[in-house]
């Protein structure tokens, strides 16, 4: 994970095998969040956000050209770790910004 410091936004990067890994444990709550079929689901960047917990802003190809901005918290390992998806932006494309959705 990129180094930040806490409250900050980490800068755009390459998803990590940590990144990827949370990912595909909360895949099928970010399908039942998209209203299309999800021939692809291949995790692309990610920002990170160290807060009480860690928050995840993931640009996550779905099918063809179209992509979900998938917003992806997880609680501190003291607190049981569990990841929820509070938000997934869909359809985006490939150069939209990464930032969270406003609300």
């Amino acid at each position: 994970m990129s180094e930040a410091k806490a409250g900050a936004w980490s800068n755009e990067a390459p998803v990590t095998l940590e990144v990827l890994k949370i990912c595909l444990q909360v895949k099928e709550t970010i399908q039942a969040k998209i209203p299309v079929n999800c021939d692809d689901f291949i995790p692309h960047t990610f920002r990170s956000q160290l807060v009480a917990g860690t928050n995840y802003l993931v640009k996550v190809f779905i099918a063809g050209d179209e992509c979900a901005h998938v917003w992806i918290f997880q609680d501190l390992p003291c607190n049981g770790g569990k990841l929820t998806v509070p938000d997934v932006q869909f359809p985006k494309k490939f150069d939209d910004p990464l930032n969270l959705p406003k609300k």
